[in-house]
């Protein structure tokens, strides 16, 4: 991503923020055959102090990705949107795109089947249950394991990052108030990333 010290997010936990609220990842690897990319959800391994994510792929992807073999890229994008130069003082006419990115870097660990089931009944778990009535692995286990032998688990310590929060901070606060102001209805969660760096949260 492009250097500009001002957007540089440098707290590892604030990339753990962003990972918890935008789970969905894209993979890239550097393989023999050339740049491959997969999109999967990702989570936290919450038991280190670490940057530690794992996910699964399907099967035959792994072996597209050649995965474990190599350092790989997942980028977490936050919320983003268009900055439209209407929204700025007259004669100003060159737009911009707030977002928040991270890129992640690390070497895969392949897990074992076990680890793997345990892993992907975590991952169920994390987003069923922000769902009234929401399923669980555990109900049909026979089944589950057998649908799990088309996924290849991963845990990923991240061993550098690159992270950004552009949020027009090159913008007085007024201009800011009003860019927030105009993204509240159709992208909040951007806007409220924008009044967390106001707030000196970010």
């Amino acid at each position: 991503m492009r250097h500009t010290p001002r957007y540089l997010m440098t707290d590892p936990e604030e990339v753990k923020r962003l990972i918890r609220a935008a789970p969905w990842a894209t993979f890239v690897s550097p393989a023999s055959t050339g740049l491959v990319a997969s999109h999967y959800p990702v989570i936290l391994d919450e038991t280190t102090d670490d940057i530690v994510i794992v996910s699964h792929f399907g099967r035959p992807d792994e072996e597209s990705h050649e995965l474990g073999r190599h350092e790989i890229l997942v980028i977490i994008q936050g919320p983003h949107d268009y900055v439209s130069p209407s929204w700025y003082a007259p004669g100003e006419v060159v737009p911009t795109w707030n977002h928040v990115t991270a890129h992640l870097y690390g070497t895969p660990e392949i897990l074992s089947d076990e680890e793997n089931y345990a892993m992907l009944a975590l991952l169920t778990d994390s987003f069923e249950r922000h769902h009234p009535h929401g399923r669980s692995l555990s109900e049909d286990e026979a089944g589950t394991r057998r649908a799990a032998k088309g996924t290849v688990g991963l845990r990923m310590r991240v061993s550098r990052f690159d992270a950004r929060a552009k949020l027009s901070q090159n913008k007085p606060d007024a201009v800011r108030d009003d860019i927030a102001a105009h993204l509240d209805e159709r992208n909040p969660a951007l806007a409220a990333e924008m009044r967390r760096v106001d707030a000196g949260d970010l």
